[in-house]
């Protein structure tokens, strides 16, 4: 599923194409309405965790989520798309670019004024992806009552703490700070907890740019310390990396020495 870093990406691209632009074309999912947008101009590109918002003159917004295994591409007019036209749930085009969300798992067009109001989009902690991301806010969130017998790991991934992180930073962000994916919130003194905050921003801003994603510090090898490696040898101490499915349902990662239960 593509994370916050991933989504402030889009957001920056899209930025670029399309503010100012007027929408000469618009086609998607049939309940979006999306005849509405055509002569608008576009206002603004807002990446939120992992929704992205595109604001248009004429009062609308256009809300997508790509899910597991959505994207947005944008190609010149008349260039030829990489994926099947029936798998675009949202087409903008305007006179000099067409960008296409494919295989998004939300489409929705909506009055700018109700974005406040959303269900999905009031309740989201702070944005991890932004320089001025509020880690004291997302750790009042963390440290709420109705967390503290949650896996530290499923707190991470809870998009209402901060906004953004995924499966993969949340993994490895346990690694770097030594702290066991499966312990409960309330057994993580307060100072990892606000060093996994801040490591899970860190990593999301430092791999916005562009490229794939690099958690490792430099001169390590390979790109990634435990997602996606189980029984090959930890890039710290050797000791196999294991996985299992966590509580919220997604395999995490991790290294039962530098990470031990106890």
């Amino acid at each position: 599923m593509p994370e916050g870093d991933n989504l402030a990406r889009i957001s920056d691209v899209l930025r670029r194409s399309l503010v100012d632009q007027t929408v000469t074309g618009a086609r998607g999912r049939a309940k979006a309405q999306f005849s509405r947008l055509l002569g608008s101009r576009v206002n603004d590109v807002e990446a939120r965790g992992k929704h992205l918002l595109i604001g248009f003159d004429n009062g609308l917004t256009l809300h997508t989520h790509l899910g597991l295994h959505g994207s947005w591409h944008r190609y010149r007019p008349g260039e030829r798309w990489w994926r099947a036209p029936s798998r675009a749930g949202a087409v903008l085009e305007t006179s000099s670019t067409v960008a296409v969300c494919f295989d998004p798992i939300t489409v929705e067009l909506m009055d700018t004024r109700a974005v406040a109001i959303h269900p999905a989009l009031a309740s989201l902690g702070p944005d991890a992806s932004t320089a001025d991301f509020d880690v004291d806010e997302a750790l009042r969130r963390l440290d709420a009552a109705d967390k503290t017998e949650m896996p530290i790991g499923d707190a991470l991934l809870d998009q209402k703490v901060l906004a953004g992180v995924g499966n993969v930073i949340r993994s490895e962000a346990c690694f770097i700070e030594r702290a066991n994916p499966f312990r409960p919130v309330a057994q993580v003194n307060a100072a990892t907890r606000r060093r996994l905050i801040e490591r899970s921003a860190a990593i999301l801003r430092a791999n916005r740019g562009g490229g794939a994603r690099v958690t490792t510090a430099p001169g390590s090898p390979g790109r990634l310390y435990v997602y996606n490696r189980t029984g090959r040898p930890c890039l710290r101490c050797g000791t196999l990396i294991k996985s299992d499915i966590s509580g919220g349902g997604r395999r995490v990662y991790w290294c039962p020495n530098c990470q031990p239960a106890d």
